[in-house]
């Protein structure tokens, strides 16, 4: 069974199962996870609990004792197993099947990892705990999700916000879940129960987001005009380099232009897609922009990319950052 961390409250209103794995790239999420499973548990009678940290030289062995030995003080038991590496090794594999062949008896087991990729989710030892377990996915929220997840925080404490109110929280908390949480607890502190105000919203959060690239491409190829300005803001204020944020904008236009070329010549989308190596969740992204643009906009936009770049080493005069801003406002049409 897989569940995403905002469905385990839910789950855990039936009886607690033996095993757990959380893993993903949100450590809040994976924190309130854990802490969720152990309060569970305490109210569940497992009054005792044991901790394990797999890293570099853990002996595997202390796990299986663990397992087969009986407490002195509880009938019940928690193990908290974390394995930051989420790469348990040979032995630690085989520690992990045999764990799962062999779940102990009145034992809650607990295993924390990090983000898994699809070759790490399909090995032996992960199979075998998914099988016999209950993997719980405690992944960052997405810009276009974090809305409406920022309105079922608030909820949470009796409070809530119009879609404009919301909208500029997730532009000032994007890619810092931790950090908008904490200032979603601080609403709560500074105002009453109830719909908060813009204005009230304005004055007390700060800008806590963390700026990305990725995201900044992201937003290029989804025609976003204010998001696209907002991130390549914040970049420019972190000192990020501008050949690096060239080179990320460039490139996703080179790609899209192969897929538009592609489309072109006859290709159907997926193939075209295909063609230009455009794998996993960039196939939406890049669709998308291919279907909202022509290849006329993408030719024009790589020949100013070129003037950029010789701006950047000083051949040209202007400003960079107001001709990356350019840049990417072709893209918004």
């Amino acid at each position: 069974m897989q569940i995403s961390s905002e469905d385990l409250s839910r789950h855990l209103g039936s009886a607690l199962k033996p095993l757990y794995v959380i893993h993903g790239d949100a450590p809040l999420l994976a924190i309130e996870a854990a802490d969720m499973l152990r309060s569970a548990a305490r109210e569940a009678g497992y009054s005792e609990r044991e901790v394990f940290v797999a890293e570099q030289h853990f002996k595997w062995e202390a796990l299986r004792e663990a397992a087969q030995s009986l407490s002195l003080f509880a009938s019940r038991r928690i193990i908290d197993l974390r394995i930051p590496s989420g790469k348990p090794g040979t032995d630690g594999s085989q520690a992990l099947q045999d764990y799962a062949a062999r779940l102990p008896v009145d034992v809650l087991t607990i295993v924390t990892l990090p983000k898994l990729d699809r070759t790490a989710q399909k090995s032996q030892w992960f199979t075998a705990l998914a099988r016999e377990g209950v993997v719980i996915t405690a992944d960052d929220v997405p810009r276009n999700a974090l809305p409406r997840w920022i309105s079922g925080r608030l909820q949470r404490q009796a409070q809530s916000a119009t879609p404009d109110t919301l909208e500029f929280l997730a532009d000032r908390c994007e890619g810092n879940l931790l950090a908008a949480f904490q200032e979603i607890r601080k609403l709560a502190l500074l105002y009453p129960a109830g719909e908060l105000s813009f204005e009230q919203v304005k004055d007390a959060v700060m800008d806590v987001a963390r700026y990305d690239i990725f995201k900044l491409s992201e937003a290029m190829l989804g025609g976003n005009a204010a998001r696209f300005a907002h991130i390549l803001d914040g970049l420019r204020a972190e000192g990020t380099a501008t050949p690096l944020v060239l080179w990320a904008l460039s490139e996703d236009a080179r790609t899209l232009g192969r897929v538009l070329r592609n489309l072109q010549l006859g290709s159907q989308p997926a193939n075209a897609l295909r063609d230009a190596r455009v794998w996993g969740p960039r196939q939406e992204l890049i669709g998308a922009a291919a279907r909202r643009l022509r290849l006329p906009i993408v030719e024009r936009a790589l020949l100013h990319a070129a003037r950029v770049d010789k701006t950047i080493k000083g051949l040209r005069s202007g400003d960079v950052w107001d001709e990356l801003l350019q840049f990417g406002l072709r893209f918004a049409r």
